[in-house]
């Protein structure tokens, strides 16, 4: 889907944008809400970036993957405010398809360590997606859905997304991350449906 930009980027547009949602600041560094963020500062490091403030309310980097230009990003807005981030970064990386653009983001509808890629429809009451929904006017993106299971017991879904979780947790989490990177690369070379197909008949 086309996205009209508001103000014209500068420069040659990426390949890909990849934004990795969480929450800013020590205090929410690799907690379960953090996943997706998590994952684009693992891209990052694995294609030489490094992450560093801009003007986008977010941290960011264009990293070479192949002979792809490849824009990464975490917002540094809260999660649920990422839309924010979102829009900026969709105009200062020249986006106009939406489908070159993924977010990463923790899904507590899936098990701890499942990964499943999907483009438009439901946002399953994901706040940092209704809001990035808002500012760009459609739902037509990319998502890779890091499950990270729901909480245990009578636990609020907000103290279970905001806290670190178990050792074991921490494990499959690792695992599963260094698979939605994986998936990002080949959303990029084979597109969102190459990586549907490979990601999401996992047991």
């Amino acid at each position: 889907m086309a996205f009209r930009r508001t103000t014209e980027r500068r420069g040659t547009p990426a390949d890909l944008l990849v934004v990795g949602l969480g929450n800013p600041g020590d205090r929410y560094a690799h907690t379960r809400h953090n996943v997706g963020a998590d994952t684009v500062d693992l891209l990052a490091a694995r294609h030489g970036g490094r992450l560093k403030a801009g003007r986008e309310r977010a941290l960011a980097d264009e990293v070479r993957i192949g002979p792809h230009r490849v824009a990464l990003a975490v917002p540094q807005t809260f999660y649920n405010d990422s839309g924010l981030a979102v829009a900026a970064l969709v105009r200062r990386h020249g986006i106009e398809d939406l489908h070159r653009l993924v977010i990463v983001h923790d899904e507590m509808d899936l098990p701890v360590g499942k990964l499943k890629v999907k483009v438009g429809g439901g946002l399953a009451g994901n706040n940092g997606l209704k809001s990035i929904k808002a500012h760009l006017h459609t739902d037509d993106f990319v998502r890779i859905r890091i499950g990270i299971g729901k909480p245990p017991g009578r636990q609020e879904g907000v103290d279970h997304v905001l806290r670190k979780p178990s050792k074991a947790d921490r494990a499959e989490l690792d695992v599963v991350m260094a698979e939605a990177a994986d998936a990002v690369e080949l959303i990029l070379t084979e597109g969102a449906e190459a990586a549907m197909t490979r990601h999401n008949q996992r047991g």
